[in-house]
């Protein structure tokens, strides 16, 4: 079988396929978790985005958050590195009257939904992060939601993929899916070399649908978002924040090392990957705002990506409309948290196993309005 991307989502379905016993490639245009995953914030928090009128992606975030620990342990040790994995937790706070009515509001949502979360008053939620700004009105902290560094992530995912006998091959920018007596044979590059396959699975997020060689009705609308992110590292060490900060407008996140990721903007611009001053001032003026000494770090890194989203914002997990193809896309702002649950998906699907009962909840067809090939 051929995955096409090799970002997270990509890697992590082929080291499952992989330990089912498949012969697996994953084809990448650029480096190794070069795209959206590189430039992720890696938050980990379905309770923190919670909505009613999105149970289905609250659902899937839980079950998905759930999995981690589990599956970054085994990640670990089938890698022998360091994934990055941070049990943090969340806190949200409000800068003023408005922001702090809104928070209450948010409070009662995820009480009646069943989800842990505690208020906290001004003084409490300073003394659990100091840095904090002494004019924050409100807070809610979050234990279970948690970070991942997403590139510490996909290095050992890339790892366990090579020690599992993925063949990975960067440089190859997938330009069709090929076809034969109507079920998938294949991936062509944008060169005209071909991959045999039996097998295809598209995890080429913004990118996967752009991809020709499928009929009418088979191929998936995903349009890019775009995301600046800030990086930055203190260089006293760890110790300014310990959680997630939520804020209205974006979060700062810790890697536990003195690193921070400051983000992120949401913006409708096609392919566009420029950086601009203006969300960097953007995002530094309101960060700035909530934690004043996010003003003494060094910036390492201002950086673009592409958040491939659908038209409902849900992923498209499993079996596409054409015999042999397999959709791992549209995820998102979800991709890093969803990565086990999709692997986990997708594997099923490719060796046979039992389908969970979250797979009709990403069905590649409610998009498409086409069966599902067999």
């Amino acid at each position: 079988m051929a995955v096409a991307g090799g970002g997270a989502i990509g890697l992590a379905v082929a080291w499952r396929a992989a330990q089912r016993g498949l012969r697996v490639a994953v084809l990448e245009r650029d480096a190794l978790g070069g795209g959206a995953s590189a430039v992720a914030a890696g938050m980990l928090a379905p309770i923190t985005e919670a909505s009613p009128v999105e149970r289905p992606m609250l659902d899937l975030g839980l079950a998905a958050a759930a999995a981690y620990p589990a599956f970054v342990e085994e990640l670990r040790e089938a890698s022998g590195t360091d994934p990055g994995y941070l049990a943090c937790g969340s806190l949200l706070v409000a800068r003023d009257r408005d922001e702090a009515d809104a928070l209450e509001r948010e409070l009662e949502m995820r009480r009646g939904l069943g989800l842990e979360v505690h208020r906290l008053r001004a003084s409490e939620a300073r003394r659990r992060e100091p840095a904090l700004a002494p004019t924050i009105r409100l807070g809610l902290e979050i234990p279970p939601d948690h970070a991942v560094d997403p590139r510490r992530l996909t290095a050992a995912l890339a790892e366990a993929c090579r020690r599992a006998g993925v063949e990975l091959r960067v440089g190859f920018e997938v330009r069709s899916v090929e076809l034969d007596g109507g079920r998938v044979s294949g991936i062509r590059s944008a060169g005209g070399e071909v991959v045999g396959a039996d097998q295809v699975v598209i995890a080429a997020g913004a990118w996967s649908g752009l991809l020709g060689g499928l009929p009418d009705g088979a191929m998936l609308a995903v349009r890019p978002v775009k995301g600046q992110i800030l990086r930055l590292h203190d260089p006293a060490g760890p110790g300014l924040l310990n959680r997630v900060l939520r804020m209205a407008g974006g979060y700062i996140v810790p890697r536990g090392d003195g690193r921070y990721v400051l983000g992120a903007t949401m913006e409708e611009r096609g392919f566009d990957t420029t950086v601009t001053a203006g969300a960097a001032f953007e995002l530094l003026r309101d960060a700035v705002e909530l934690v004043p000494g996010i003003d003494e770090l060094v910036l390492d890194e201002l950086s673009a990506g592409l958040r491939p989203a659908t038209a409902d914002n849900l992923p498209a997990i499993g079996p596409g409309a054409v015999p042999g193809l397999h959709w791992a896309t549209g995820h998102y702002r979800n991709g890093i948290l969803l990565t086990p649950i999709t692997a986990e998906l997708v594997a099923a699907v490719l060796t046979g196993g039992e389908r969970s009962e979250l797979a009709p909840v990403v069905a590649p067809g409610r998009l498409t309005g086409v069966a599902v090939g067999v």
